[in-house]
């Protein structure tokens, strides 16, 4: 089999020279070329000490007999972009670094890739440009930060700023927290979305086994680098490519992951676009179906107890998947070789499982303090739903296992907002009471980039009342962090004329999760039949006017234009 990277050197001849010009020798033309691509760079602590594990996978790829190349598209901050308009890019630069490791990878032609990622937008961009140039390829994520003192994290700093806020601590407590929420480098210390899509890599079985999610700072995360940079290797001399591993099977594998861990509901932006990219189609009505019945066994924050630095020491993806092993395909192929099965036959020999405990051990915990049994569930239905109704007809997501069981069935009266700003300024002033329903509107892709809306949510969820008394429902989409009774993607969204951006003052609003339905039952604070209230939205739609686009020029005018329906992943096309 001729290698991609000794089929271009014959195209272009130039292609030796310039190699050459920055250091490679006349036998490294002739090796296995692998593209080392990451996110490193100063821009948060998910990626500012990804390059010690690029140098890593360099050793491995050398030693094992290939070259390996570094490229870097670094990724931005949700935590840093949040609370102004910088977080509108934050989807939208998900499909610029797929974009990117496609142009890298596909201009130069190489052999194999690693690809080092740890965080929301880069771990998913990732998965996509390395299912887009469809090559051998493994991904190595950077791991979870430490948690701070008492063990803090920091998707409880938006709950302290909302506290601050209405004047509930002082000033010095929340700067206290602020200093000490983020202790070491990693993603952060909760199952938010970055958490969520490390696991995803590896029960996608693109990942060697054990090595998701593991603490930035233990030592053996740089050894599963330098074991990936050696098997990627080996995988572009035998040419299995992404889509030789990753199967519908795959996916489903990994929903079942996801319903256990309670994901974040951005995985339902991401799962799809990765599907997207090898030509296999996953809907929100999938994960709806998948998450029936599922059993929900993680107890880390938000919506459990520990820090995710503790998922490791449990025994990470592997003890989750040996929990729920009768709902997963252990059929499907692994970039070790391997199937899923051999592969949890080979770290109970290798005594994986114990390893993790001795982490465990020093905090006096056991494993299912962490990760239940199968038989002993937090939950058994799964920990996401898709709502549908005339209020969304594509359908909206809300992760029921956030959700306070009040809520489960509510009828709530609407209070629209057309922009995050104004909500949480409406909440944080005491003017949201209970039984309300609080829209915020035009932040779908279409509207604004589709950003979370997260200290919208963390006011709501901090405050003791209206955490079990209102909904906060959007076209806009939420951070992984976020709890409490939380609608999101709302489609089709208000920027394309859904029925969302129709909702007035004073509608009344039907949500009911067990029965999936999200309704406007009624208009003036009176209920209505829905043959009246289909009528109501027929004049409301005739007057209603689309806004002006929010962005004109630039990636978010681009990914306005362009983006798909949530429901379908907000992928670009």
């Amino acid at each position: 089999m001729e290698l991609n990277s000794q089929r271009v050197r014959k195209l272009a001849p130039e292609n030796d020279p310039l190699k050459m010009g920055m250091g490679w020798t006349e036998a490294d033309l002739d090796k296995p070329q692998i593209l080392v691509e990451s996110t490193f760079g100063d821009s948060h602590p998910g990626s500012a000490h990804l390059d010690q594990l690029v140098g890593r996978a360099m050793e491995g790829i050398r030693d094992i007999g290939g070259k390996g190349a570094r490229y870097y598209t670094t990724d931005i901050c949700d935590g840093i972009a949040q609370g102004h308009d910088g977080i509108n890019y934050s989807l939208a630069h998900r499909d610029m670094i797929a974009n990117m490791i496609e142009i890298h990878g596909n201009s130069t032609g190489f052999d194999g890739g690693i690809f080092i990622a740890s965080c929301d937008k880069s771990v998913p961009a990732c998965l996509m440009g390395m299912a887009r140039l469809d090559i051998p390829a493994i991904m190595i994520t950077g791991g979870v930060m430490d948690a701070g003192p008492n063990l803090l994290t920091l998707e409880q700093i938006g709950m302290y700023s909302a506290m601050y806020q209405r004047g509930e601590i002082p000033e010095e407590t929340l700067t206290e927290y602020k200093h000490h929420a983020c202790p070491s480098c990693g993603a952060c210390s909760f199952m938010g979305t970055a958490s969520t899509m490390q696991i995803t890599a590896e029960a996608l079985g693109l990942m060697l086994p054990g090595s998701a999610l593991m603490p930035a700072t233990c030592e053996d995360l740089k050894k599963y680098a330098y074991a990936a940079g050696k098997r990627v290797t080996e995988l572009a001399r035998e040419g299995r490519r992404v889509s030789d591993i990753v199967t519908m099977k795959s996916f489903e594998n990994a929903i079942m992951v996801h319903a256990a861990i309670s994901g974040s509901t951005n995985s339902l932006l991401h799962i799809p676009a990765i599907a997207h990219e090898l030509g296999m189609e996953i809907d929100a009505d999938t994960f709806d179906r998948m998450h029936r019945g599922a059993h929900y066994l993680l107890d880390i924050r938000p919506s459990g107890r520990w820090p995710a630095q503790f998922f490791y020491y449990a025994g990470g993806v592997p003890a989750v998947m040996e929990e729920i092993k009768s709902m997963l395909h252990l059929d499907v192929m692994t970039v070790t070789g391997k199937t899923l099965g051999e592969n949890l036959e080979q770290l109970k020999a290798d005594d994986f499982y114990g390893k993790c405990e001795d982490y465990l051990k020093k905090w006096n915990l056991k494993r299912t303090d962490v990760i239940r049994t199968f038989d002993n569930p937090i939950g058994s239905d799964g920990t996401v739903a898709i709502l549908k109704g005339n209020l969304a007809p594509e359908g909206a997501v809300v992760k029921h296992s956030a959700v306070p069981k009040e809520m489960f069935q509510a009828k709530l009266r609407a209070r629209p907002f057309d922009c995050e700003e104004e909500a949480i300024e409406a909440v944080l002033s005491h003017k949201i009471h209970p039984g309300d329903a609080v829209f915020i509107r035009y932040e779908g892709p279409k509207g604004s980039g589709m950003p979370e809306m997260f200290y919208t949510t963390e006011a709501i969820a901090s405050d003791s009342e209206l955490g079990k008394t209102i909904a906060l429902i959007t076209d806009g989409r939420f951070s992984g962090a976020s709890k409490g009774p939380a609608i999101g993607h709302v489609s089709p969204e208000a920027a394309a004329g859904g029925p969302i951006g129709l909702v007035e003052e004073d509608d009344l609003i039907w949500i009911d999760i067990p029965g999936r339905r999200l309704e406007i039952i009624g208009a003036g604070g009176k209920e209505l039949s829905a043959e009246e209230i289909e009528r109501i939205l027929e004049q409301r739609r005739m007057a209603w006017k689309p806004k002006k686009p929010k962005y004109t020029k630039g990636v978010l005018k681009l990914y306005s234009e362009h983006a798909v329906s949530p429901m379908k992943g907000a992928y670009m096309i």
